[in-house]
């Protein structure tokens, strides 16, 4: 499923509201990277591929915006961890 992944205030989601999403993903930022710190699935969505997606949309933003991401979320770390094509905006 390719869900639609929109950018909210140091967060990507899905949804149709910003206060009450059906798949969150947080972040601190900080000058020249973010720290993914936290992501929720709703049960309606788990298994369908939305967490990574919402990964993807940090790192396809971190490409247009020249950061570098570090994950604190052990799910995002995983992924990134794990998606070669993701290390050259992975930090850590």
């Amino acid at each position: 499923m390719m869900a639609e992944v929109k950018k909210g205030h140091n967060k990507y989601y899905v949804g149709d509201s910003e206060s009450n999403p059906e798949a969150i993903m947080t972040y601190v930022p900080g000058g020249t990277q973010i720290i993914i710190d936290h992501t929720v699935v709703g049960d309606s969505l788990r298994g369908q591929g939305v967490g990574k997606q919402l990964v993807e949309a940090a790192v396809k933003d971190a490409r247009e915006n020249n950061f570098k991401i570090h994950a604190t979320c052990p799910f995002a770390k995983s992924v990134l961890e794990r998606t070669p094509e993701y290390h050259d905006v992975y930090g850590g």
